[in-house]
């Protein structure tokens, strides 16, 4: 609940300030909480798993849309979406470097005997666990690739 809360508390700060992109980035977060408190068997209470895990999504949709606007020459879109973006990384916990990421995959790696692209799969399934929250699904599948190629 402590998310909702400060999603709250700053919503007004940003009101007060009439700060129009931290709002519609702290209300895209409120509509998230909203969704995941009234979905089946949630019984109104979300965990902290769960606000990290929309978190991440909703940062990966603003990522591949800002892609999307990019090559499309829309900056005023891509603009918006990076301004959320930057909302929405306040409170997802501090995301992993791509050194700290190779180092964490070759570790994985070698506890999981993995030798082959055909093992990624099985890296893939710890990786995940392992560094939910901490980097991107993406960078993970790049850089397990890019190590069992080797």
């Amino acid at each position: 609940m402590a998310l909702e809360q400060q999603i709250m508390a700053e919503m007004k700060e940003a009101m007060k300030a009439k700060d129009e992109a931290a709002l519609r980035g702290l209300r895209a977060i409120k509509a998230e909480i909203i969704k995941a408190k009234t979905e089946p068997g949630a019984g109104g209470e979300i965990d902290e798993a769960t606000e990290q895990k929309f978190l991440q999504k909703m940062m990966k949709q603003r990522r591949d849309s800002l892609e999307i606007f990019e090559k499309q020459g829309r900056a005023d879109l891509a603009a918006k979406e990076k301004e959320e973006m930057a909302i929405i990384e306040r409170f997802l916990p501090k995301q992993l470097g791509e050194a700290e990421i190779k180092a964490a995959i070759e570790k994985i790696i070698a506890e999981t005997g993995a030798a082959s692209p055909a093992d990624m799969g099985k890296v893939m399934g710890v990786a995940s666990k392992q560094l939910a929250g901490l980097a991107d699904g993406k960078t993970i599948s790049n850089i397990v690739k890019e190590l069992l190629a080797k």
